[in-house]
C-alpha cells in the first residue's frame, strides 16, 4: 500500500465506521448474551456469499434474522413464477421508489449475476414492457397502496393483452414490492452505511464531516439530557402500569372515535428535518414519475378513503391462503415472520428487566396501520396516544412513508435512554408492520378482481 502511494495511485477508503451510522460500531461486537448470533450470520453468509451490512444489524436480533434470511432466499433464489433476473430487476424498482442506492446497487450487481441482460440497467425505459407495466402498482405499494383497486389488477392481468401476467407471476411481484420498500425502510430506519465497496461507501480523501451528522454534538447532547431521559423511561413505565390495571369498558363507537382523532393527529406529525439532496442517476433511472409520494391517507379537505377494517379483510383469513394457493409456502414463510416479531420480546426497557412490552410493541404496530388507514376493530387507539410520545411518532411516520429522510438527529431524539438493540427492535416492527398494510391492500385488490 505504501509502495502504491508512492507510485501516486490512489487508495480508496472506507467512508462509514461499522455497519451504521446511527450505532456505535462497538455494539456489533459478539455478545454472549445473544445466544445463537454467531450460528445465524455464518448460516447468512453461506446462504448470500456474504456479509452485508443489513445482516450484520439485523443480527442484533438472531432469532428475527433467521426467519428474515429464509424468506428472502425463497423469494430470490428458490422455484417460483418469476425468472431469478426479474425477481433482481423488481427489486430495483421496489428500492429507486425510496431512493435506497443501497438496494439498487445491490441488486444490479444480482441481477447481472444471474444473467440479466446489462442494457437493462439503462434505466426503466430499457426493461421490457411486461416489467414497465409494473410502475404503477408499484409506486402505489410504495406511497398510497390504499389506491389500489381491482381495476389495477385487471388492467395487469388481463387475458390477451401485451406484456400479460398471470395471477402466480404478479402475486409473486408483489411481495417482492412490498419486501423491498419495507426493507428500504429498515436501511434507513437504522442508518446502514453502504458497503465499502458500493457507492457512497468508499472515497479517495476522507470527507469533511457535515455539521448535522457531527456525532459529537448528538452525544453531548445527549449527556446534557440524561435526567430527562431517565424521567421519560420511568413516565413510560408508568402509563403502561397504568394501561395494564385499567378496566375500562368502552364501546365500538368509542374505540371507532379514538381511531379516527388518531388517524386526524397523524397530519401533524411530519418531519421536521430538510429534504434529502436528489438521487443519483443511478437510482432515479428506475423510478417514473418520482414526484409520486407518500400523502396523509386523511387530507385536510379533501373526500377521506373509506376506512379499511382489517376485520373485513385480514391476513389470517383471507391474504395468508391466497397468498400460498398461488405461490406455494411464501404464505407460510411470511406468517412466520409477521408473527415472530410481533412475539419478539427480552423481558427488558432501558435498564429494566421483567417488563411486559406487549402493549408498547401493539402500538407501534397499530399506529403504521392507522397511517395507512388500517383500522383494529378490537383495538383501544387511545393507547397509542399514550405509549407513543411525538418524538417516536415523527420517527416512525417518517421511517414508514418516506425513509429517505431518516435522519441520525431523529434516531437519537427518541427513547434516549434504550439501548440500540432495542431501537433496531422498533425497525423490525416498521417493517413487517408497514409489509403487512400494504399487502393487506394489494391482496384485497386481487381478490376483489378473482371474485
Amino acid at each position: 500500500m505504501i509502495q502504491m502511494k508512492e507510485h501516486g495511485i490512489e487508495i480508496p477508503q472506507a467512508l462509514g465506521r461499522g455497519p451504521s451510522f446511527f450505532i456505535p460500531p462497538e455494539e456489533f461486537a459478539e455478545d454472549g448474551a445473544q445466544e445463537g448470533r454467531q450460528q445465524v450470520l455464518i448460516e447468512a453468509f453461506v446462504t448470500f456469499g456474504r456479509l452485508d451490512h443489513v445482516t450484520m444489524v439485523m443480527g442484533l436480533h438472531p432469532e428475527y434474522l433467521g426467519t428474515f434470511v429464509r424468506t428472502q432466499h425463497y423469494l430470490l433464489q428458490m422455484d417460483g413464477p418469476l425468472p431469478y433476473h426479474w425477481r433482481h430487476y423488481i427489486a430495483i424498482m421496489a428500492a429507486a421508489r425510496h431512493q435506497c442506492s443501497y438496494l439498487v446497487q445491490l441488486h444490479a450487481s444480482k441481477f447481472v449475476q444471474v444473467g440479466g441482460d446489462p442494457q437493462w440497467l439503462d434505466g426503466l425505459s430499457a426493461a421490457p414492457l411486461k416489467l414497465r407495466r409494473l410502475n404503477d402498482l408499484n409506486k402505489l405499494l410504495a406511497h398510497r397502496p390504499w389506491l389500489i383497486t381491482k381495476e389495477h389488477i385487471e388492467a395487469l392481468v388481463r387475458p390477451g393483452g401485451e406484456g400479460c401476467w398471470s395471477l402466480a407471476e404478479l402475486i409473486h411481484a408483489v411481495v417482492l414490492l412490498t419486501h423491498h420498500h419495507s426493507l428500504s425502510s429498515f436501511i434507513f430506519g437504522c442508518g446502514v452505511n453502504p458497503e465499502p465497496d458500493h457507492e457512497g461507501g468508499y472515497a479517495f480523501r476522507p470527507p469533511s464531516p457535515r455539521p448535522t451528522d457531527s456525532p459529537g454534538t448528538d452525544d453531548r447532547a445527549n449527556r446534557q439530557g440524561a435526567a430527562d431521559a431517565l424521567q421519560e423511561v420511568e413516565a413510560l413505565m408508568r402509563k403502561m402500569k397504568l394501561l395494564q390495571e385499567q378496566d375500562e369498558e368502552a364501546s365500538q363507537e368509542e374505540w371507532a372515535t379514538r381511531f379516527e382523532r388518531e388517524k386526524s393527529e397523524s397530519l401533524l406529525v411530519t418531519p421536521s428535518e430538510d429534504s434529502p439532496l436528489p438521487p443519483p442517476t443511478s437510482v432515479s433511472r428506475f423510478a417514473e414519475d418520482p414526484d409520486f409520494g407518500y400523502e396523509d391517507f386523511t387530507r385536510r379537505g379533501e373526500t377521506t378513503p373509506p376506512t379499511f377494517r382489517a376485520q373485513d379483510y385480514s391476513w389470517e383469513d383471507h391474504g395468508y391462503s391466497l397468498i400460498n394457493r398461488l405461490y406455494p409456502d411464501v404464505g407460510q414463510l411470511l406468517d412466520e415472520k409477521f408473527q415472530l416479531v410481533s412475539n419478539l420480546t427480552y423481558n427488558t426497557m432501558a435498564m429494566h428487566c421483567g417488563v411486559d412490552t406487549y402493549m408498547l410493541r401493539k402500538a407501534v404496530w397499530n399506529y403504521i396501520h392507522c397511517v395507512f388507514g388500517i383500522r383494529f376493530d378490537d383495538y383501544d387507539y387511545g393507547d397509542v396516544n399514550q405509549l407513543l410520545e411525538i418524538s417516536l411518532k415523527v420517527y416512525i411516520k417518517t421511517v414508514v412513508c418516506y425513509p429517505e429522510k431518516t435522519t441520525r438527529r431523529m434516531y437519537n431524539s427518541f427513547w434516549r435512554h434504550f439501548k440500540h438493540s432495542e431501537k433496531v427492535h422498533v425497525n423490525l416492527l416498521l417493517l413487517e408492520s408497514r409489509m403487512h398494510a400494504a399487502l393487506l391492500y394489494a391482496l384485497r385488490a386481487i381478490t376483489r378482481y378473482m371474485t
